[in-house]
């Protein structure tokens, strides 16, 4: 047998191996790793950042520029609740245009509105203004959510598509560690009051360049296939597979054919209240809701609580400052270690596992703070306390909720209402973010901190109580799979064929 004679046997043998596994599941969750998945993951990972970085740089310059203005403690929570209010009309209106329209032209806008704003913010002149342009970056920041969490899932073969979102969001960590970093520079160079400019300003330039890179990024073949846009899946579905053009193409006519009897446009934002789907968007909003109360609170305040441990130690404000940027970076540092033990974990052990042990290590870690305050401040077993506290904290919720929260909107709901889910589940949450980074300076001027913590402590046993109750296990499961599209083809035959759920693993 010649050379050409061997050549087209083995096209042949190709092309009827393409045939016998000619499905979206099969093409995209079979595959290795190509140069678009890892530009998608990279372009993820760095949206997650400046999310992380811009949400929590106003914590770090919150202590200089209540030293400057002197605002009232309502008015504090404002400032630093803007940007988060934000991000509940960012990620709830976003999230559902993108199942509408179309993912990518939402993953390069956001980036452009945290450009844009990130600086403006650094430029502010006074509170009000501030407050506007935190409120603006905020709706870029939250459309981030579900639009990256979606584009990850939908690219990333089943098999490590935990590992990739989870890897993905622990770039929130590595922003609010930069944060700390770039505040702790910043007053080393410009020991001044007024310095809290550039920690806001220097967000632009990495959110300009994501937004840039975006633009050569292709929409999601699932998002193309179930709305009409063939040509595109195509073209996208060859860079990320082996198979053949042909064999691509009748791939995608067969999924077609599949969806024929599905509504053309997404879901209507109802369904998520609906039996069919009521279970997930409880497990996927509620407990993240619980959690972000007590991460954002916290979390935001860290560099003030800081302060306020360290505060009368006979050093000038601005040296005060840099020791609580100092703490707070140290902290922020078990935020990536917990981020990476998931990483490790995640496929292993699965997403409800995980969480649960999150809100119980959260809970245990505020407990030690709340009861540290009870101890002499002068002693340094309180400050050890303190720091040990955060610490756990810290640790338990990014090995936990803070990263499976975010993982658990994009497996549980289909493609036609992932990215709503998403954006329900994360602009939900961030109500509970406001919450907190309003109310926790009001209640620790009036309580004191450990009453704050206290009540902290019991909204996380709260969370580990509802993931408990409502947990649904999408470890090792395709997106396909964990969907109901199949209960919804049926119904045009039969009567509906409902997911079967995994409670635990």
């Amino acid at each position: 047998m010649d050379q050409s004679t061997q050549n087209l046997e083995s096209t042949k043998n190709a092309d009827k191996m393409d045939h016998s596994t000619q499905n979206l599941e099969s093409t995209i969750n079979a595959v290795r790793l190509k140069p678009l998945h890892w530009r998608i993951w990279i372009l993820s990972s760095m949206g997650i950042f400046i999310e992380g970085f811009n949400l929590f740089s106003i914590g770090i310059a919150l202590p200089l520029i209540k030293h400057q203005y002197e605002p009232s403690s309502i008015l504090e929570g404002i400032i630093a609740a803007g940007v988060v209010l934000g991000t509940v009309f960012g990620a709830a209106f976003m999230g559902r245009l993108a199942d509408i329209w179309g993912r990518k032209r939402f993953y390069v806008l956001n980036a452009l509105i945290v450009a844009v704003f990130s600086l403006l913010a650094g430029l502010s002149t006074n509170l009000y203004i501030l407050i506007i342009f935190q409120f603006c970056l905020g709706i870029g920041i939250g459309a981030d959510y579900p639009i990256c969490a979606s584009y990850v899932s939908e690219f990333m073969p089943s098999r490590i598509r935990g590992r990739m979102l989870i890897s993905a969001f622990s770039f929130q960590a590595i922003g609010m560690f930069a944060a700390a970093f770039i505040g702790f520079i910043v007053l080393t160079i410009d020991p001044k009051v007024n310095a809290w400019h550039w920690m806001l300003a220097i967000g632009a330039l990495p959110a300009a360049v994501v937004c840039i890179l975006r633009m050569t990024v292709p929409e999601s073949p699932r998002w193309c296939i179930e709305n009409g846009h063939k040509a595109s899946a195509i073209r996208t579905i060859s860079q990320l597979s082996h198979k053949s053009k042909k064999a691509i193409y009748k791939m995608v006519i067969k999924e077609e054919k599949k969806l024929i009897k599905l509504p053309k446009k997404a879901l209507p934002f109802s369904s998520l209240f609906k039996k069919e789907y009521l279970r997930q968007t409880i497990l996927a909003s509620v407990p993240w809701f619980l959690m972000d109360i007590a991460t954002y609170g916290v979390g935001i305040f860290t560099p003030t609580i800081i302060a306020t441990v360290i505060s009368g130690k006979g050093v000038d404000f601005i040296s005060e400052d840099i020791t609580s940027i100092k703490g707070a970076a140290i902290i922020d540092t078990f935020l990536f270690i917990g981020l990476l033990t998931n990483i490790l974990l995640v496929e292993k052990l699965g997403r409800i596992k995980l969480q649960l042990t999150g809100f119980i290590g959260m809970t245990v870690g505020l407990l030690v703070i709340s009861f540290a305050t009870c101890l002499t401040k002068t002693g340094s077993l309180y400050l050890y306390l303190m720091f040990a506290g955060f610490i756990i904290y810290n640790y338990l919720m990014n090995m936990g909720p803070n990263a499976t929260t975010f993982i658990l909107p994009a497996e549980l709901f289909p493609t036609k209402l992932r990215a709503t889910a998403h954006g329900f589940s994360a602009s939900f949450a961030k109500v509970g973010a406001l919450l907190g980074i309003f109310l926790l300076p009001s209640v620790m001027n009036t309580f004191g901190i450990f009453f704050t913590m206290l009540g902290m402590s019991v909204i996380s046993f709260l969370a580990f109580i509802l993931t408990f109750i409502f947990k649904v296990e999408t470890k090792g499961k395709s997106l396909e799979e964990l969907s109901h599209l199949e209960a919804e083809r049926t119904m045009a035959h039969h009567k509906p064929k409902p997911i079967v759920s995994t409670n635990g693993n």
